[in-house]
């Protein structure tokens, strides 16, 4: 069974910092490119920041130089390391992994609340 399990969200006042973990199990997590996506109320889900399983990332423009996405293989878990937060990056964030066009899983999601 595939379990993705987000932890790490909470409320900060805008400027602050968070780092989001998730933790995978059934999957052989080493070969999965992993992600982190959002979805803000009223608003559709949009992709955060991904990391290949060579390491390789991405992200979203709004994010660029505040987020930092990264793995750990021997823990099977990915981060997403958030600083100089602002309101707008309120949302529930979700982990994602994907395997080519065939596998592809969600976490639950955790709420990232950004307000003063």
């Amino acid at each position: 069974q595939v379990q993705l399990v987000e932890s790490g969200g909470g409320l900060v006042q805008p400027g602050g910092s968070l780092r989001l973990s998730c933790a995978a199990s059934g999957i052989m997590f080493s070969n999965y490119e992993m992600g982190w996506y959002r979805q803000a109320p009223g608003k559709q889900r949009e992709l955060v920041a991904r990391i290949s399983s060579g390491g390789f990332t991405n992200y979203v423009d709004s994010v660029k130089g505040r987020f930092t996405i990264s793995r750990d293989n021997a823990r099977n878990t990915v981060y997403l390391q958030m600083i100089s937060l602002k309101p707008e990056d309120t949302a529930v964030y979700y982990c994602n992994a994907k395997l080519g066009g065939l596998y592809f899983y969600w976490g639950q999601g955790t709420q990232v609340t950004v307000s003063s």
